[in-house]
């Protein structure tokens, strides 16, 4: 029999139709498993059941067993279950199951040559799948099972064929459910537009907040709408929240730390920065994958993201904790709680998170002493905030993220082991960071960028596990006393008077990133050589830079490599062949994007080394003054080369047969192109002039399908 899908089944029937591709009924040998993933209230259960009531008539047997969790939780046991699916499955027989094992074995025996359509709604649980489902083998040809959960990491385990993710509705969609929900019987809309809105933007396209407030709000004036969405401002609806929080209880202790973490604060901060500060906190961020794979959070544009009502849903447990009390809470983020804490220097040891971040600078008073008694106080960020109290304040030793951008003091801590992890601050004051930084002996990660009063930073001897230094912007920081032993990323963009690049006397097996762009370098010492397991150097607009060592060749972890802008690079080294070096551990091995747009070299005979650049796969020479590019076609992964606007070059040698774009505007003296020409896929040869009188034929100027924008007339 047809189930019963949803009083109001809006978005249903085109999802259906999705589903119905996926699972192919068309194809009768193939047993395969669906899984329908998404949070809860999105609408898993209704498209389950309006694709069952689609498809179930092609199938020799269908069982549709809902709420597999609540069920096989209630009797702490999975054999009601067994007995239920294969009653449904064969009405005729009547079947007892005596235990799971048994249960297992009769459904693959009385299923395994019959097409069966099952669907197991909200599983939960691993052992659930293994009892009702546990190998498509089970069944016989053509049959279908049908798996809606909150965790795709449940059904990816189990292997199944297709996961099909319910998302919310779209705006459209969501307009159209709320309407008949709250203006039944297509009522007139009596409703101001603004009011109608607020709703729909709370629900955020969720189907059950959607029908739990439309319906509530049926029949309703104006005046306790407005009502309504004040209290939902404050707390969430219960009917809802409860729904959502299925499944919370069920994480782990830190994934539960994690997901309050995002819910209070950092929804929508980049995806490594939030890495960062898990890790600081000691949180193993495997965690985040859980939730993601839970439906608790996604990934998006380069942040973590989660549905308002999820959000809502993480805060309020937050406030649970104490809903009078803001001091005894875990985590504090709103404007006020944080001031009459702060301010009244009211902290506790229930404290594990401060983080304000406010539009607009605002002048708050912090004591000396306002965060001692916050024992367990693991992460504080202050954004836009001016402490009226100018002095430093006295943080507990527990603190582990530190981000305080615009601060005017350099952090004190209580006596005993610190366990900061991480110091960001941004634009600080600062004119030398003091020497109680090597009492920081777990730090990691340190910004200091464009704090435009710091001239040096101290030699990090005491403070080993540096992994992170940004110091970019810092336009009076002179110089860098030398490499951290763990240092991994180093950030010295824009230090305007920065004129020398540390030396590495040692070999370095962390340093991997070195941003370096625009500052006033002369010159990379050979010394750089040492930095063995160097990814990426940027050195664009670097205008003095004039001479790079041979020995950068050596660096062979080089994957990106800008000199973009740097006017006085006239030369680059060629590849030194050493005779000392029997396996020729030179060249770049790894180098993918070699840019030296804006420079002025005045030849590129480096390039016909043929071990130099393997891995290279796009060259940017753009605005340079060499005359010929030798032949490249021994650049085997070379995708991408850029001359535009080399006044002087007269030829392109021959090029790699894999190449995909070759951009040549503005080259004036352009006489001679590679033969190989018509067969790349994009080209751009525009304000060649030359070029136009050397062309062999028109039929060439047709096959390149390029505009040769010429100010002079051409007889062919």
């Amino acid at each position: 029999m047809p189930l019963d899908v949803a009083k109001y089944p809006v978005g249903v029937d085109s999802r259906v139709q999705e589903l119905k591709k996926i699972l192919d009924l068309q194809s009768k040998d193939d047993v395969l498993m669906v899984g329908l993933w998404g949070h809860g209230g999105v609408g898993k259960t209704a498209l389950a059941k309006a694709v069952y009531n689609a498809v179930f008539r092609e199938f020799q047997g269908s069982c549709y067993l809902e709420r597999v969790r609540e069920n096989s939780n209630s009797s702490n046991s999975l054999v009601p279950l067994q007995e239920k699916l294969l009653s449904q499955v064969l009405p005729e027989k009547s079947l007892t199951v005596h235990s799971d094992s048994r249960g297992r074995r009769l459904i693959q025996d009385r299923l395994c040559n019959k097409k069966v359509l099952i669907i197991l709604d909200d599983v939960n649980d691993p052992g659930q799948l293994d009892s009702l489902a546990g190998d498509c083998e089970w069944f016989g040809k053509g049959s279908r099972i049908i798996i809606t959960t909150r965790d795709k990491h449940l059904l990816t385990c189990h292997e199944v064929n297709h996961i099909y993710e319910v998302k919310a509705l779209e705006n459209g969609e969501a307009f159209e459910l709320f309407r008949k929900h709250a203006f039944p019987r297509n009522r007139k809309m009596e409703i101001r537009k603004n009011l109608v809105d607020g709703v729909l933007h709370y629900a955020n396209g969720l189907p059950l907040a959607l029908e739990v407030l439309g319906s509530f709000l049926c029949g309703r004036g104006e005046e306790e709408w407005e009502s309504t969405l004040e209290k939902l401002a404050e707390t969430p609806d219960r009917k809802i929240n409860d729904v959502l929080k299925v499944g919370y209880e069920g994480l782990e202790d830190y994934e539960k730390e994690i997901f309050l973490d995002i819910a209070c604060f950092l929804k929508g901060r980049s995806i490594p920065d939030i890495k960062k500060v898990l890790n600081s906190c000691g949180f193993h961020t495997i965690g985040l994958k859980v939730l993601i794979e839970r439906s608790w959070i996604s990934e998006e544009g380069g942040t973590f993201q989660m549905h308002d009502l999820i959000q809502l849903m993480g805060r309020d447990i937050v406030e649970e904790e104490c809903r009078d009390d803001p001091c005894k809470r875990s985590r504090l983020w709103l404007y006020d709680d944080v001031l009459d804490v702060l301010a009244g220097d009211l902290g506790t040891a229930a404290v594990k998170a401060i983080v304000l971040k406010l539009p607009e600078p605002a002048e708050i008073y912090i004591g000396p002493n306002a965060f001692t008694k916050m024992r367990k106080l693991r992460l504080l960020i202050l954004h836009n905030v001016d402490n009226s109290f100018q002095g430093p304040i006295r943080l507990p030793n527990e603190l582990r993220w530190f981000e305080w951008p615009n601060c005017g003091w350099f952090p004190e801590f209580i006596h005993g082991p610190k366990k900061l992890v991480g110091l960001v601050m941004r634009k600080s004051k600062i004119k030398v960071v003091p020497e109680q930084l090597k009492d920081l002996k777990k730090l990691k990660f340190i910004n200091f960028s464009k704090s435009q009063s710091l001239v040096s930073m101290p030699v990090f001897d005491c403070t080993p596990n540096i992994e992170e230094l940004d110091l970019h912007g810092c336009n009076n920081l002179e110089h860098l006393p030398g490499f951290y032993k763990n240092l991994q990323l180093l950030n010295l963009n824009n230090c305007s008077k920065l004129q020398r690049f540390p030396n590495t006397p040692d070999k370095n097996k962390f340093l991997r990133e070195v941003y370096l762009q625009g500052t006033p370098i002369e010159e990379l010492s050979a010394s750089i050589e040492n930095l063995v397991s160097l990814e990426e150097i940027d050195l664009k607009d670097c205008k003095k830079l004039a001479i790079l060592p041979s020995s950068i060749y050596r660096l062979q972890n080089l994957e990106v490599l800008r000199l973009n802008g740097c006017s006085k690079l006239i030369k680059f080294p060629k590849k030194e062949e050493d005779s000392t070096d029997p396996y020729n551990k030179t060249g770049f091995r790894k180098l993918r994007d070699l840019d030296f747009t804006g420079c002025n070299l005045l030849e590129v005979e480096f390039l016909e080394n043929h071990s130099s650049f393997p891995s290279l796969e796009s060259l940017g020479l753009s605005q340079n003054k060499f005359t010929d590019l030798p032949t490249c076609e021994h650049l085997h992964e070379l995708r991408w080369l850029c001359v535009s606007h080399c006044k002087r070059l007269q030829q392109i040698g021959n090029i790699p047969g894999q190449l995909t774009c070759l951009w040549a505007e503005g080259c004036e003296s352009l006489r001679k192109t590679p033969s190989g020409i018509c067969d790349v896929e994009h080209v751009g040869l525009y304000s060649c002039h030359e070029l136009v009188r050397n062309v062999p034929t028109i039929h060439d100027l047709f096959k390149l399908e390029v505009s040769l924008s010429v100010s002079v007339s051409v007889s062919l």
